[in-house]
């Protein structure tokens, strides 16, 4: 009788029955989306009141976006991108995680490649376009090579942390149990960096997004960077929003994908956050 009294007592002081309090954590959807809301009509309101010249307004873009895609300008354009991008960026991620993986887990690779990655990893991409385009020429394939040069270096060097944090004891205990070379690959050394390899894509995601645009600009002048150019050169400010805001839209839902993808291929990663 002395337990239940104490529990009952227990449940009075907690008085469970009382709403929780309003906090903004519970609606992390709802602000996102309000703050969106609030941003766009701010951005109306302001845009109405500056030169077209310097700045245009979503409504007046939203327009010029009907208008491009009725013409189907910006699909030709848009397709020729993605499809540049998604061959330079699949084969960074490729190579990237390949690197990273053999220099993280042997001495000797990290030894004899380190010093060609930092350097390229340091070197402005932008500075290596002439020499590109004299091994490449103007088309496709120097826009590749600027995407991959672009996205490589961040997937290999988180790839290459991520190998390099795994814990040495993981690694002697599935020796103990006579785990092979292979299987301590692919059983304790990749889940523990994953994390760190779907950082380093995410990252990868935008630089590559950067250096399309990059290679567009300073190669033949096709894709979303011919609409830049254009669009600037003509004053066309509410035109010229269209592939920027198509650019950022893409590289979100590429990061929310990556994101996404990490959660499914490392679910215990979530249940170690300390957030």
């Amino acid at each position: 009788m002395a337990l239940n009294a104490l529990e009952q007592e227990a449940l009075t002081a907690l008085d469970l029955s009382r709403p929780r309090p309003l906090r903004l954590t519970d609606h992390l959807g709802l602000l996102r989306a309000s703050s969106v809301v609030l941003f766009l009509i701010l951005w109306e309101v302001f845009g109405r009141r500056v030169n077209p010249l310097f700045l245009s307004y979503p409504t007046a873009i939203a327009n010029a976006c009907a208008q491009l895609l009725a013409s189907g300008e910006f699909q030709r354009q848009a397709l020729g991108s993605l499809q540049v991008y998604a061959v330079g960026l699949g084969a960074a991620l490729v190579l990237g995680i390949f690197l990273g993986l053999l220099m993280g887990r042997y001495r000797l690779a990290e030894y004899l490649l380190d010093p060609y990655v930092y350097a390229l990893d340091a070197t402005p991409r932008v500075a290596l376009i002439p020499l590109l385009l004299l091994w490449f020429g103007l088309g496709a394939q120097a826009k590749i090579a600027v995407v991959f040069l672009s996205g490589i270096f961040p997937v290999l060097m988180n790839t290459f942390s991520g190998v390099r944090t795994v814990s040495s004891g993981l690694v002697d205990i599935g020796k103990a149990y006579g785990a092979g070379e292979r299987q301590v690959f692919t059983k304790i050394i990749l889940p523990a960096a994953l994390p760190f390899i779907m950082a380093g894509v995410r990252l990868a995601v935008g630089r590559a997004l950067i250096g399309i645009i990059t290679a567009e600009m300073f190669t033949a002048v096709t894709g979303m960077g011919a609409l830049l150019i254009r669009y600037s050169s003509a004053f066309a400010t509410d035109k010229f929003f269209v592939p920027v805001i198509f650019l950022a839209l893409l590289g979100v839902l590429l990061s929310v994908a990556v994101e996404a993808l990490q959660k499914r291929l490392a679910p215990w990663k979530e249940t170690e956050r300390a957030l």
